[in-house]
């Protein structure tokens, strides 16, 4: 099955439907696409996505990311920016110089995003994000929400858990799409790992530079299992994560599923 839509300039531009749920429906197609930045994006990506046609555009960045790069937001599409973090914490918008200097340890760049992962999952302005994300959801009867942050992978891969897992959907094959990331972006990385290498050349530990670069850059099932831990131990299950912590009733998970699934 098809899941990267034909972006030029944009990555990691994936739609969610046909995902099968365990009692037998599935997700609907043209309602629910998670992706990397917009702020690129030429004039045939605006129109394939004003062709879906896009509805929302829910930004999950923080107020720099949003302030250096923002969003092109494709024609009908409503703009809303709902940030997790207050700043990048993934580091998928800092500069190599910055990032470099803080990389020369091995497993700097594993560590560092275990930790992003347990704040994503706990702090009040990740909270906050994720709950207005589910409102949007709520209140919209058709088109296609798109959601998204700079590199479309952790911020929005969370997005992504979450949606998903109150639709439904198993958790293995929820794992496999958060794991797709690796494979589409796979080109894109080995392209800017290999320019890291090169630019890194003076700083001392290449190969730990480009190790810890490596893992902010990709997804690992260890981050979004770190992540699953601490919503363990905030509400012991991803349904009661889901109704207690976030505030989704019982009803909204009837109503998402009646909205998102065939």
């Amino acid at each position: 099955m098809k899941r990267l839509l034909n972006i030029e300039n944009g990555y990691n531009f994936r739609e969610l439907g046909g995902y099968p749920t365990a009692d037998g429906h599935q997700v609907k197609f043209n309602r629910l696409i998670r992706s990397g930045s917009l702020t690129r994006l030429n004039e045939h990506d605006l129109n394939t996505l004003a062709a879906i046609p896009i509805k929302n555009d829910l930004d999950l960045r923080s107020n720099p990311e949003v302030a250096a790069a923002p969003d092109r937001v494709p024609a009908g599409a409503t703009y809303r920016h709902l940030p997790v973090f207050a700043v990048d914490e993934t580091d998928a918008s800092h500069s190599d110089e910055e990032i470099a200097q803080q990389m020369q340890e091995e497993g700097n760049g594993y560590r560092h995003m275990l930790d992003v992962y347990r704040r994503m999952a706990s702090l009040p302005s990740a909270k906050k994000a994720y709950q207005e994300m589910f409102k949007v959801l709520l209140s919209t009867t058709n088109g296609a929400t798109l959601f998204h942050c700079t590199a479309g992978k952790d911020r929005t891969g969370f997005a992504a858990f979450l949606i998903l897992s109150a639709l439904g959907v198993p958790r293995e094959t929820i794992i496999k799409d958060y794991l797709l990331t690796n494979e589409v972006t796979a080109d894109v990385r080995k392209k800017w790992l290999a320019g890291i290498r090169k630019n890194s050349a003076g700083l001392g530990n290449v190969d730990a530079v480009v190790s810890n670069r490596n893992a902010l850059a990709s997804v690992n099932a260890d981050y979004l299992n770190t992540a699953l831990a601490t919503i363990k131990e905030e509400s012991g299950t991803v349904d009661h994560y889901l109704t207690d912590y976030l505030g989704l009733s019982k009803g909204d998970l009837t109503t998402l599923r009646h909205l998102y699934l065939d």
